[in-house]
């Protein structure tokens, strides 16, 4: 770790040791905000983990600190005893899909667990931790979402660039980690799918040498622990997914639902994916087999109702509303630009041919910073008549400078797209 990383990490704890001078008591209130009063023992570790991060970037802790803080205090946590903090529960009255489920009472333990960090910081201001892999070698990223004309902003995007850290992964593998998840019918599906999907992910025994495979059982397994939380609240939302985990050689993208992933190699737009759509053949034969229909009502809708065909929630209309994930992994050359993830209010009005110039367009405007391309990408959707919530996230394999100076050897010699397609 260099003197200047060195720096930012005292720093910071020199900071968070001085908010937080003493364990919060059984009556402070949490520093940030938990939108639940239960949680099961299984979404404990979600629930904390995105806490911690929410609570830690506010105050600006370096991300590796962040991810690699809250993974030691997650870790503690789940050893302590939590029965006190169980809530009562009537066997008879408890729900078959519930049984053995240990529900908690969300704020004493989310409190636990905040003390938990600030015992983590206070050692650490002692001995500073070394990262195993610095955030400089991880890929940059721009994203942008905006509520646009709907009434309300129901989606949702993740970036976990120092996934391993926080994950406590230790296989020597650099990880990062990004999806976007499109609610609808509200925003549960969505933020739940943000809090634990990821979590979900990093314990399946396939990640380490089927990533496809592990992503597949990943969704499955978070609409299961979504239902049964959906039924316990009376929750009727559901959310479509795109989610990408991204290592030095290869590519694994898992989609549920229309939002979408995009690879752009050498300025050309790559395929990644068909997205789950009502009208797509195989999706209509499939709930047409289950005895469901397809009826267009402005658009193509499950039984009249939801227009995706697979989502994370939606139970009034499962099987038919699939939770079964696609997935495909891609072998990186070295060669590829950067790739999207966005939702359907983006993918309804731009086409994917249309991105790489948009992308270069944007470049060119910031004079090759990266930071703005996706509130560009943003604004290019509503120009282009969208109304929907839009989400667009872009993660660059190369560095952004990179490819407008690409580009602009192409346009001062001429050759425009064969310049580009030839990786000249």
């Amino acid at each position: 770790m260099s003197g200047a990383e060195k720096g930012d990490v005292r720093t910071f704890l020199e900071s968070f040791l001085q908010e937080f001078s003493k364990p919060l008591g059984t009556e402070d209130p949490l520093p940030v905000s938990s939108a639940n009063r239960i949680i099961s023992l299984q979404e404990l570790k979600g629930e904390s983990l995105d806490l911690g991060l929410r609570l830690l970037s506010a105050r600006n802790a370096p991300s590796w600190l962040a991810a690699v803080m809250c993974n030691v205090a997650v870790t503690e946590l789940l050893k302590d005893d939590l029965t006190p903090h169980y809530c009562p529960k009537d066997p008879e009255q408890q729900p078959e899909d519930e049984q053995g489920v240990v529900l908690l009472q969300s704020e004493p333990v989310l409190r636990l667990f905040i003390n938990k960090l600030r015992a983590v910081g206070v050692a650490w201001q002692k001995q500073p931790p070394n990262p195993d892999a610095p955030s400089s070698r991880t890929h940059s990223c721009s994203v942008h979402a905006i509520r646009n004309t709907r009434r309300k902003m129901e989606d949702r995007h993740v970036i976990l660039k120092e996934f391993n850290q926080l994950l406590g992964l230790q296989d020597g593998v650099g990880r990062e980690y990004y999806a976007v998840f499109d609610g609808h019918g509200g925003v549960d599906a969505a933020t739940y799918s943000a809090t634990h999907l990821h979590i979900v992910l990093s314990q399946q025994g396939e990640l380490k040498t089927d990533a496809a495979t592990a992503f597949k059982n990943t969704f499955t397994q978070t609409d299961d622990m979504f239902k049964i939380k959906a039924k316990r609240e009376r929750l009727r939302s559901g959310s479509t997914g795109v989610a990408v985990l991204l290592t030095s050689d290869l590519l694994t993208v898992s989609w549920l639902g229309d939002s979408q992933a995009l690879l752009v190699r050498q300025g050309e737009p790559v395929t990644l994916m068909d997205p789950h759509k009502p009208e797509r053949e195989d999706e209509k034969k499939r709930i047409e087999d289950l005895g469901g229909c397809i009826a267009f009502m402005g658009c193509w809708r499950v039984n009249g109702t939801y227009a995706v065909s697979r989502a994370i929630g939606d139970f009034d209309q499962k099987p038919y509303v699939s939770n079964e994930a696609d997935s495909s992994s891609f072998h990186l050359t070295g060669d590829e630009d950067y790739v999207l993830l966005a939702c359907d209010g983006f993918f309804d009005v731009i086409r994917p041919a249309d991105v790489p110039a948009l992308v270069l367009e944007a470049l060119r405007e910031s004079g090759g910073s990266g930071n703005d391309v996706a509130q560009s990408l943003v604004a290019q959707a509503k120009t282009a008549g969208s109304s929907d919530n839009i989400t667009v996230l872009l993660v660059f394999l190369k560095e952004p400078q990179k490819l407008l100076a690409h580009d602009t050897v192409c346009r001062t010699e001429g050759r425009g797209a064969a310049c580009a397609a030839a990786g000249v």
